[in-house]
This record gives structure tokens, C-alpha cells and sequence, in this order.
């Protein structure tokens, strides 16, 4: 009987007998010039890597990323970091009655809750190009590819309906800005808001294992938001140039910096404030990701995060959601 239980919850020693995701498989040689397969491997929880030193010529030849495989071993830490010492591994069958999708996680709001916040949020749209442009391209399977994809491969919202979630945490960021500097263009922003990752739809595959397209990787998500924004304003009548103009602007500067691949930096103040909600968004995302998929319970600290540049502290207060000193300052 094969163990479902969440890989994460596993712990120094424990045996493994699992199906997991592919989520990388690289065959590497070592000083001495032998080889082995070292993989990451996953499930809805998170993912640990493993090195298969024996009998990994079958699985390294007809093996790929989004597979799923059978492993047996044990847990063991390198690093600080879980690993799988693997004992026996082999490509699931037809017979298994698995499939990638399984091990694939989800956001945790309501889907259908999501997709009629967004709709409601469009027909808030005033300037009537804008609303135009939004309700023609969140339509039919480009709409359910947006509502599908994650927002990114592992880092933040990577997970199935990420992409939705992340938009619309945005869209909520930038309309309380509205609020407090009311000479800020709404409709500009808000629209800029639901566009500037659009093309993440291409950018990813989401069907098995998060991996970038070839046109990911060869052009990236910005350019190809752009290009399907600038294909759909020529079909609208009258759109204004100077508005266009803008919008684009949005979505070429969203990521901030030159040296985060932003083709060009934020220079209105509209776009300013979609990149600083998007870095909030995805920073307490991935900060949050990180804590609850850490394995250290022992410890108060996570391990040092590359992208984040630092560990970080779980504290140990009390969450007061529930409680009376919870009032909004907006209340």
C-alpha cells in the first residue's frame, strides 16, 4: 500500500514509499567521474531532492520533468534541507491510476468566488475602451487559462488558480492607493493591474509539473502581454492613444527594474504603484509559502532563502483574527 500522507510531514528517518512528481531530473558525474541522477521530486505539499546512485539508466533515459514515479527510501537532511535517500524508483504505470495532476496544489480560495470577483471588478470600469478591452480579452479559453495558471513556477502563487489570486490581491492593493490619492487614474490602474501578467498563460505549462514554454523562455511574459494587449486595441475604435500608451507602460515596467527584466523602469505614478503592489503580493506570498513548508520544527528560523536573501523568523504570537482587537482602521 503506497503512502499518501504529504511529504512535507515527513521527518529525519522516516521511510518513503510514495508517488511523486517529477519536478527536475538531471544527470550529473561527480569528481571521479561517475554518474548519477539527481532529481526533485513533489507533491502537493512541497518537494525533496533525491540522488539515485544504482540502476537509474531506464529512468534517466525515458524519464521527464512532469512524470510520475514510484520511490521507496528514507528521509534524510543534507545541507539543513530534506533529501530522499532512494532505495528503489521506477516510472508509474497505467495500472497505478495516478496522474500529475494529483500532485499538483491549488489556491485555497474558491475558484468560482474568484472568477466573479473579477467579473464584478470589470463592469467597475468606467472608461469604456478599458472595460472593452478587459471584457474581450478575459473571454472563453483565454479567460480559463488565466483562471488556471499559477502565477510563477515555485517562488510565488505557483500553484493552480495562482495567477487569479494574485491579480486580484492587486487589484484590491492598488484600488485602496486609489483611495488615499485620489488624483490617481483608477481605471488606468486597475486595468494595468489585470493585464500585467496575462501572458504568463503562455509563458507556463501547467498540465503536469510548472515548466517555462520555449516562447517563456524565449520572449517572456511582459512582451507577450504586451503583444496580445496591442493586438486587441486595434480592434477597438477610437482607443486613445495617449491611454494606450500608458497601459503599456504599466505592463513594461511592473517588475521594477531593469535588472529584474523590466524593459523599462516605472515612470508614472500609476506604475509605481503596480509594482510596489505586485512585489507586496508576491513577497508575503512567497515569505508565507516559505514558513509553512518548513521542516525544521525545532527550530525558530527557516533555512537561508536564496531569493529572499535572508532565513526567516516564525514567530510564535498568536493569530487575533478572530479576536476583539482586530478592527480595521477603516471600520
Amino acid at each position: 500500500m503506497i503512502n499518501q500522507s504529504d511529504l512535507t510531514m515527513l521527518a529525519k528517518g522516516d521511510p518513503v514509499d510514495h508517488f511523486l512528481l517529477v519536478r527536475r531530473i538531471e544527470l550529473r558525474s561527480t569528481r571521479t567521474g561517475s554518474h548519477y541522477l539527481s532529481l526533485e521530486l513533489g507533491d502537493k505539499s512541497g518537494a525533496f531532492s533525491a540522488n539515485v546512485w544504482d540502476n537509474f539508466k531506464e529512468l534517466a533515459k525515458g524519464g521527464e520533468v512532469g512524470d510520475v514515479v514510484q520511490v521507496k527510501g528514507v528521509v534524510e537532511e543534507f545541507q539543513n534541507s530534506p533529501q530522499i535517500r532512494v532505495s528503489a524508483i521506477r516510472l508509474s504505470k497505467k495500472s497505478d491510476n495516478v496522474s500529475p495532476q494529483d500532485f499538483l496544489s491549488k489556491s485555497v480560495r474558491n475558484l468560482n468566488e474568484m472568477n466573479d470577483e473579477l467579473t464584478n471588478r470589470i463592469k467597475k470600469i468606467v472608461q469604456p475602451q478599458l472595460r472593452t478591452l478587459l471584457e474581450n480579452i478575459f473571454t472563453g479559453e483565454e479567460l480559463n487559462k488565466f483562471t488556471q495558471a499559477p502565477a510563477g513556477k515555485s517562488w510565488h502563487h505557483g500553484y493552480l488558480h495562482g495567477l487569479l489570486e494574485h491579480t486580484l490581491e492587486i487589484i484590491k492593493i492598488c484600488d485602496l492607493m486609489c483611495d488615499i490619492h485620489t488624483d490617481l487614474n483608477r481605471d488606468l490602474l486597475i486595468t494595468g493591474a489585470m493585464l500585467h501578467d496575462f501572458g504568463k498563460t503562455e509563458e507556463l505549462k501547467y498540465d503536469s509539473a510548472f515548466e517555462y514554454t520555449n516562447d517563456g523562455k524565449l520572449i517572456g511574459h511582459i512582451v507577450m502581454a504586451v503583444v496580445i494587449v496591442k493586438d486587441e486595441i486595434k480592434s477597438i475604435p477610437d482607443f486613445p492613444k495617449e491611454l494606450e500608451r500608458n497601459l503599456i507602460h504599466l505592463i513594461l515596467s511592473h517588475q521594477g527594474k531593469l535588472e529584474y527584466a523590466s524593459p523599462v523602469v516605472p515612470k508614472t505614478v500609476e506604475a509605481i504603484v503596480l509594482y510596489q503592489a505586485d512585489e507586496l503580493s508576491a513577497k508575503v506570498n512567497a515569505y508565507k509559502n516559505v514558513i509553512a513548508s518548513e521542516i525544521r520544527g525545532d527550530s525558530q528560523w527557516t533555512k537561508f532563502i536564496m531569493l529572499a536573501q535572508t532565513d526567516l523568523y516564525k514567530h510564535n504570537l498568536e493569530n487575533e483574527s478572530e479576536g476583539k482587537n482586530n478592527k480595521s482602521l477603516f471600520d
